[in-house]
């Protein structure tokens, strides 16, 4: 099993680690074997080492369904007229052109998977989960860019489909996990199971310990389909009480323009996905449950002394490093 971590793949972020130097340092540090980066979208000329990349996680728009399928109504309501400098692009060909860029950025650094997030959300349904469109109608969507993006041959990188808590694929219905995955022609692929999401479609959890159990009911109940769950995002995110007292209706300071919205929302959604670190040795029963190819500690920190001691309180929970951190 590869323990990674997970960091932003820009010059800022790269450059507050300490370069190449100190992305290594870190690894060496926390026993990790490598990094998954999440790319931003903006171009990267900080070089790191190919060696220290094992994943890549592609670009993400949570609002990008009517952009894809032409919807310009609908877009027009929600960004006003801000929506083609927001995705830089008029359309289904841009965003397939934008994905097809990733992939190759990505298989350029060398990564052994690739991460895709199967969702699809507007900044108004993160509040009133009040669905524009189904998990069915989002999950198709996905596998069609992904049928453009990859294509139906083995690129020697295995595509790897992260659930969220939003309309598509949330490993909550082993029924859309089949629909998602049997969509997609790409040979090499699998699920990245994010546990974090998955708690934040229970609610009623209180404990990492009930978390943990969920998590395992849930990769249970998926049967044979569990063999797909090739990597983990692990973290943990116990918010159901807040989400439940602040979800079913737009607050009434969010702003009207779009950028600024944006922005606003994106704390009310870090309040959600906390990205804590597990602190409990029940985390244990998940790694040896699933036994992933890719366990990737995705946790909430800016800087390289944060990042690592947020690893550590993780890997303790895991049964590494027999010392207290």
């Amino acid at each position: 099993m590869y323990q990674l971590i997970s960091m932003p793949y820009d010059n800022f972020m790269i450059g507050r680690y300490g370069g190449a130097e100190g992305l290594s340092r870190l690894l060496q540090e926390t026993d990790c074997h490598g990094i998954e980066w999440v790319w931003g979208g903006e171009p990267v000329t900080r070089s790191v080492p190919k060696n220290i990349v094992n994943g890549y996680h592609l670009t993400f728009f949570n609002d990008w369904l009517d952009y894809y399928r032409g919807n310009t109504a609908a877009l027009s309501e929600r960004f006003g007229d801000q929506w083609e400098s927001f995705y830089r692009g008029r359309g289904a060909e841009d965003l397939i052109a934008r994905y097809r860029f990733d992939l190759q950025q990505a298989l350029a650094l060398g990564a052994q998977y690739t991460v895709f997030h199967a969702s699809d959300v507007s900044i108004e349904e993160t509040y009133t989960h009040r669905w524009n469109h189904t998990d069915v109608q989002v999950i198709d969507a996905v596998a069609e860019v992904i049928n453009q993006v990859y294509g139906a041959e083995d690129l020697g990188v295995t595509l790897l489909l992260e659930n969220l808590w939003w309309p598509g694929f949330s490993f909550t219905d082993p029924a859309v996990t089949g629909r998602l995955l049997s969509g997609i022609s790409y040979p090499n692929k699998g699920i990245m199971l994010d546990t974090g999401h998955l708690m934040n479609t229970d609610w009623t959890l209180r404990t990492q310990e009930e978390a943990v159990d969920y998590v395992i009911r849930q990769y249970r109940a998926h049967g044979e389909l569990g063999k797909y769950v090739k990597g983990l995002h692990l973290h943990q995110s116990l918010s159901g009480e807040f989400a439940a007292a602040n979800s079913g209706h737009l607050p009434p300071d969010l702003p009207k323009d779009y950028i600024e919205k944006f922005c606003f929302s994106y704390q009310y959604i870090q309040k959600i996905d906390t990205h804590r670190p597990f602190t409990s040795p029940a985390v244990r029963r998940l790694a040896e449950e699933i036994r992933p190819v890719w366990l990737v500690h995705e946790l909430a920190a800016d800087r390289a002394e944060e990042m690592k001691h947020a690893v550590e309180i993780q890997r303790y929970a895991l049964g590494y490093h027999p010392t207290a951190v």
